[in-house]
């Protein structure tokens, strides 16, 4: 008889912290110390001097921290897009149980110095104005033809004309091939440019026969991408030059998404990739189709509105003209209720005023008494309080008014000195005397 599987045996139930410390030793056991090249991608310093970015290649990103004391030992800035090797400790974020990197080192790798030059050409170019905004020009929405420079061995043809073909069939496109990788790449591209222009400008002149040279009113430039080797011929000055003497606008799309090459910012627009390239410069036929459609049926109605409404007119301008009596006889009446309404407006404004005179007449005499009987009170009152101001009232009660021999009033002891003569005016008479001795209360 075989033997029966026994029972299963239950998972470890782990604590998520405990988890996370023990992948962290076991990645410090199996991996530590160890080195990593890759680019550099979202790098920020924090205030606190921790650097946090991102080491990727193609097929793979490693999350990384560099902390302040490792980050003052660098002897160079880093940027995105740099090739760098570094070195330090593989663990575990446990607050996040990420994978984390800590840097302990960092330099650069083999296309630093590429990198660098890289820089001073594009800050150059840019302080000559290059990559100014202003010049740039908007792309057409419905270009006659369209140019394009490519390697004919490169994967981004196939992907631009698969593009282009599904998109506008009815387009031409006219490719002058390049080499876009390599030393002689640079002159290559300058030439098939060069020659893309001239194409362009003979489209553009006037009787230019369509057939022979169709008109070009975009060109593309595009390749796949690379490393910053494989896209070092489109960092040339030259083609950086030729590119903004372009006739008509440019479309840069070099590489993938997070490629940058000096050929980008001189370009017009740039693109993420040589199908997003195509795709700007190709509205789908079919969203056109369904414009043109639209446009009709509006114009179709808007016609046959017009049409309706200009029956109307004629009709109502020839029942007019067919019993122009009617329409005397209509303003005859319009004329006479006019007449109608303006005689009883005047008779309606005339009575109104002949009512209000009444009202007038008849108020006019009670307003007139009680004016009379106001002013009367009023003047009663003035002389009340005039009686009340009168000096004798208060000389009536035993005060005397004292001044001196020029009439002036004697306020105060001091004005008084022996053997001056002062007058007292009494309720009933006056009495002149002379000052013996002043004497102050």
């Amino acid at each position: 008889m075989s033997e029966r599987p026994g029972p299963a045996v239950a998972p470890r139930v782990w604590e998520v912290g405990a988890l996370c410390r023990a992948i962290a030793d076991a990645l410090e056991a199996r991996f530590n110390p160890v080195a990593v090249r890759g680019e550099i991608t979202g790098f920020s310093r924090a205030s606190s001097g921790h650097c946090y970015f991102s080491v990727k290649d193609a097929n793979g990103q490693l999350r990384c921290a560099m902390f302040r004391r490792a980050a003052g030992l660098l002897d160079f800035s880093p940027r995105d897009g740099e090739l760098v090797e570094v070195r330090g400790r593989l663990g575990v974020y446990e607050a996040r149980g990420d994978l984390q990197f800590i840097v302990e080192s960092m330099q650069r790798a083999g296309q630093g110095a590429l990198f660098e030059q890289f820089l001073r050409l594009k800050a150059q170019l840019d302080a000559e104005g290059l990559f100014d905004n202003a010049r740039k020009r908007p792309l057409p929405l419905q270009p006659r033809g369209i140019g394009l420079v490519t390697s004919t061995g490169a994967a981004a043809l196939h992907d631009v004309v698969t593009a282009l073909r599904r998109r506008v069939p009815h387009i031409p496109v006219v490719l002058v091939p390049a080499q876009v990788q390599g030393a002689a790449a640079p002159a290559a591209l300058v030439a098939a440019l060069s020659k893309v222009y001239l194409l362009a400008q003979a489209g553009q002149a006037p009787g230019a026969d369509f057939a022979k040279n169709p008109p070009i009113d975009v060109i593309l430039l595009v390749r796949g991408g690379g490393s910053i080797e494989d896209l070092w011929a489109f960092n040339d000055e030259q083609l950086a030059r030729t590119i903004v003497q372009s006739p008509v606008p440019l479309v840069c799309g070099v590489g993938h998404e997070t490629d940058f090459t000096i050929a980008d910012f001189c370009a017009d627009l740039r693109a993420p990739t040589p199908t997003a390239a195509a795709e700007l410069v190709a509205q789908p036929r079919d969203v056109w189709l369904g414009a043109l459609g639209l446009l009709a049926g509006r114009i179709s109605d808007g016609v046959q509105r017009q049409l309706d409404a200009r029956h109307q007119r004629l009709d109502q301008a020839a029942a007019r003209l067919g019993r122009p009596s009617g329409l005397v006889a209509r303003e005859q009446m319009q004329l006479a209720r006019l007449a109608q309404r303006m005689r009883h407006g005047v008779l309606l404004k005339l009575q109104q005023l002949a009512q209000s005179q009444k009202a007038l007449d008849a108020d006019l005499p009670q307003k007139m008494q009680r004016r009379l009987v106001q002013q009367a009170e009023r003047l009663d009152r003035a002389a009340l309080r005039l009686d009340l101001l009168d000096p004798r009232l208060v000389l009536q009660r035993g005060y005397a008014l004292l001044t001196d021999t020029e009439g002036q009033a004697v306020t105060s002891v001091r004005q008084a000195h022996p053997g001056d003569a002062l007058r007292a005016t009494l309720a009933d008479g006056v009495v002149d005397m002379t000052v013996a001795q002043p004497r102050l209360l």
